[in-house]
């Protein structure tokens, strides 16, 4: 197809191995996409929107409610989906009290699956393929171990994703809202790769760029961005102000390559589509 982003293209300079990345415009529509966009990828950490987009169903459909006790003792729901559950990052142990600081945890994201397989007596990995991942025609994308990090998919099928984000079919618009919006306001932590941020805001399983800097996503991104990026190398933004999202696979772990390249290719993805 012919690409309206022709930024998109610019991932052949990044000193990866394989790059793959796709524009999806807020109807759902692909505005561009570039690389091997049916070659699956480890997701890492962008496992997580896909993984908190199966609780919110599951949400919805009455088989638990986000103001539940889940994790630790104080904690709810929505607190894990939040990283303000008190959880480490990566061990089972508590390190603040529910609600008072922003904590990113892996663990936090496991006691979420564990939390849903128990309330739907359904495994995650199974829960999140019947309620997402099939409904969406994502056919590549798997999970395979850990709902924080193990997700396995294409630039293809998160296209799917991204379009879904951007006008829900599986979820009530309001759900996404509340998920794309600010959870505890005010709390300070640590972005991964980025340092101390304050604040270090985040939605219910999205990061929310509002005025962070350093951060992944570029300077002409919005405030109202919101997305995650993973260790393996990946990114998925939504804008909602720009009205379109973007994703861009790797097989190069994340690293200083990463905060150098993915900024400037961020902000000529927005430029190339302020000019369509």
């Amino acid at each position: 197809m012919e690409s309206s982003v022709p930024s998109l293209a610019s991932i052949e300079n990044w000193p990866v191995p394989t790059a793959a990345a796709a524009v999806v415009r807020a109807d759902g529509t692909l505005a561009g996409s570039y690389g091997p966009t049916r070659q699956r990828f480890p997701l890492a950490s962008v496992t997580k929107p896909l993984a908190a987009y199966a609780v919110l169903v599951a949400y919805e459909e009455g088989a638990l409610d986000l103001d539940e006790p889940a994790g630790p003792e104080g904690a709810t729901v929505r607190h894990l989906l939040a990283h303000t559950s008190g959880l480490a990052f990566d061990e089972n142990r508590v390190m603040a009290a529910p609600g008072t600081r922003r904590i990113y945890s892996n663990t936090g994201f496991e006691a979420l699956g564990d939390h849903l397989a128990k309330a739907t007596d359904i495994p995650f990995a199974e829960y999140l393929h019947q309620a997402v991942l099939e409904p969406l025609g994502m056919t590549s994308t798997s999970l395979e171990g850990s709902p924080a990090k193990d997700g396995v998919s294409t630039v293809d099928d998160l296209a799917r994703f991204a379009a879904e984000v951007q006008a829900p079919r599986l979820l009530d618009p309001r759900t996404v809202l509340d998920a794309m919006s600010v959870a505890y306001p005010g709390l300070t932590g640590i972005l991964p790769g980025y340092g101390h941020q304050r604040p270090n805001d985040w939605g219910l399983g999205f990061e929310i760029r509002d005025g962070k800097s350093p951060h992944w996503t570029g300077a002409l991104s919005s405030p109202r961005t919101f997305g995650h990026f993973g260790q393996s190398g990946t990114f998925l933004w939504i804008d909602p102000d720009a009205r379109a999202a973007c994703v861009a696979l790797t097989d190069r772990p994340f690293g200083a390559w990463a905060v150098e390249a993915w900024p400037p290719f961020t902000d000529a993805v927005l430029a190339d589509l302020r000019t369509v």
